[in-house]
């Protein structure tokens, strides 16, 4: 029989894989509602700040031929109508379901009163802090590309949770193990990885950016070599936990990322292609495992043999 069980701080997950926040919302988008989440290894909610925040403008989303362009923003209720209205629920329906949190906002102190929320309300497991989002004006990917900042914005959570923290990390760097090391050095239980790739398309008839917001996150196929060779990067630059994403649509897939060095997947764009893709992959992963005569998913993680 094959192992695809996997522990990490806070989370006990059956398999390695969940949807990358944003994807199913808080739980309650309809593609949720279509099939049982306790399938997967966990949820992770959509990003939550302090207060109610409305996105960008419109358009937000372009299905490219390889990927999808992004710049919805951190549409969300604030932290207050998540905690008594989405997470409440979303924990009713699933209570042995691990939780996963995502946490944004436009400065420190929002960082910090938002965590500091959502873990007093114990109705989540660990927190996702986003420190890396392309697509506000403030806050989410001005403080990812810091080391000195993402270092003390992880300390300063630690100080107010009592539940594991995973810092996600922006790929628009020039050298992301430098961000690791940071996130590492102020405490963080774990990485998260990849976001979006900052990107931009233009329409050549109207002679302007496809996006409402100009440029936008790009995520998919496209980001997935980039997605890999930065996971790799930072297995080797730090023992802590990587949730890797960016591309992934097969269970193979998730086989290659934990051979670069993850130690569980998020699924994000595939959803556009087959909505249930997470679920798909999740059900795939056992027989592609048996395929390779891995008898332990937990044995492959970073064991990439490099030339």
């Amino acid at each position: 029989m094959t192992n695809t069980c996997v522990k990490l701080p806070g989370l006990d997950l059956k398999n390695p894989v969940m949807p990358a926040s944003g994807t199913f919302g808080f739980g309650d988008v309809p593609v949720a509602n279509k099939f049982d989440l306790n399938d997967l290894g966990a949820m992770v909610i959509k990003t939550t700040t302090p207060h109610a925040t409305t996105g960008n403008p419109q358009p937000q989303i372009a299905v490219l031929k390889d990927g999808v362009l992004n710049s919805v923003g951190l549409t969300n209720p604030g932290v207050d109508a998540v905690i008594s209205d989405k997470l409440t629920k979303l924990r009713g329906k699933y209570p042995n379901l691990p939780i996963m949190a995502s946490v944004g906002g436009d400065s420190e102190d929002d960082y910090v009163e938002v965590a500091k929320k959502l873990s007093n309300s114990k109705l989540v497991n660990a927190l996702e802090i986003n420190v890396s989002c392309p697509n506000v004006a403030r806050g989410g990917m001005s403080f990812g590309v810091h080391p000195d900042v993402v270092e003390e914005l992880t300390r300063n959570i630690k100080k107010v949770v009592n539940i594991p923290i995973y810092v996600k990390l922006t790929p628009n760097v020039t050298d992301i193990t430098v961000i690791a090391r940071a996130a590492e050095k102020g405490g963080a239980d774990g990485i998260s990885m990849i976001n979006t790739v900052l990107g931009m398309e233009i329409d050549v008839k109207t002679r302007k950016p496809i996006l409402g917001h100009n440029m936008g996150g790009l995520s998919g196929e496209a980001i997935k070599p980039i997605a890999i060779r930065m996971i790799s990067q930072v297995r080797q630059a730090t023992d802590l936990p990587i949730i890797g994403m960016g591309g992934i649509e097969s269970a193979q897939d998730v086989v290659e990322f934990m051979l670069a060095g993850a130690n569980a997947v998020a699924v994000g764009t595939a959803h556009f292609h087959d909505e249930l893709a997470s679920k798909h992959i999740a059900e795939e992963l056992p027989q592609e495992l048996e395929k390779l005569g891995i008898k332990d998913i937990n044995d492959v993680v970073g064991q990439v043999n490099f030339n």
